[in-house]
């Protein structure tokens, strides 16, 4: 963002501060929904597949993706910024998956 940016929508897209135009939609993907879904879909499917043909427990243990995704597991709070927000202990997402 700029100084100058302020959210605007897909009706009014656009505006113009000191002869620069912004375009500042927040929900870009919205304006194309379909393109959208599929590119989510995409993105997303294949690790969907793992999870199913693994099971959590051993995607966890096998892929620092799935462990860096983790926010919270057996009741203890695994994502930083989620147990600071809410005023949970942190519990290190390598540690909590061991219990």
């Amino acid at each position: 963002c700029v100084e100058t940016s302020k959210p605007t929508t897909h009706g009014e897209p656009t505006y113009i501060v000191d002869d620069v135009v912004h375009y500042c939609v927040a929900n870009m993907p919205g304006g194309v929904p379909r393109t959208s879904t599929l590119a989510l879909n995409n993105a997303t499917l294949p690790y969907l597949v793992k999870l199913a043909n693994s099971g959590y427990q051993k995607a966890l243990s096998e892929d620092k993706n799935f462990l860096a995704g983790l926010n919270v597991h057996k009741g203890m709070v695994t994502y930083k910024a989620v147990a600071d927000v809410f005023g949970h202990n942190f519990v290190d997402p390598g540690e909590a998956v061991k219990n």
